[in-house]
């Protein structure tokens, strides 16, 4: 299965590897395919640095040791596809509907309001209870 994994859950299985996010994070990384978009990675490396600056080696050092297909989120990606609550959030769900992810991780419940049938949108918690 395809998974795309949000910011919100690398930034969470970074900074705190023992939580339940890491978990299904880990859970995850072993057991299926990674897709992590270039608009996440890139948004993780700006809050970390914005939050956590004594932490961006060890970002740099998590995603490179990662075995995750890359997947480019476009500058300017098609606004019609679907509507969302947060607009910061709209590159993200539409990197993960043209890449054809079958589940998208995220703690994030704006995703939760879309109405589109896929990918499957699920929180780190819901992830680990039904896979």
């Amino acid at each position: 299965m395809r998974v795309m994994i949000d910011t919100n859950v690398l930034f969470s299985a970074l900074l705190f590897p023992k939580g339940r996010t890491a978990k299904a994070f880990e859970k995850v990384l072993n057991e299926h395919e990674v897709v992590i978009s270039s608009y996440c990675i890139n948004e993780l490396k700006r809050i970390v640095a914005k939050k956590f600056p004594d932490r961006i080696k060890d970002t740099d050092l998590f995603l490179e040791k990662l075995s995750f297909i890359l997947a480019y989120t476009p500058d300017n990606p098609k606004t019609d596809l679907f509507q969302i609550r947060d607009a910061n959030d709209y590159p993200i769900l539409y990197t993960a509907i043209i890449e054809n992810v079958d589940v998208l991780l995220t703690g994030d419940m704006d995703f939760k309001d879309t109405n589109i049938d896929s990918p499957e949108i699920l929180t780190p918690a819901e992830f680990l209870e039904k896979y």
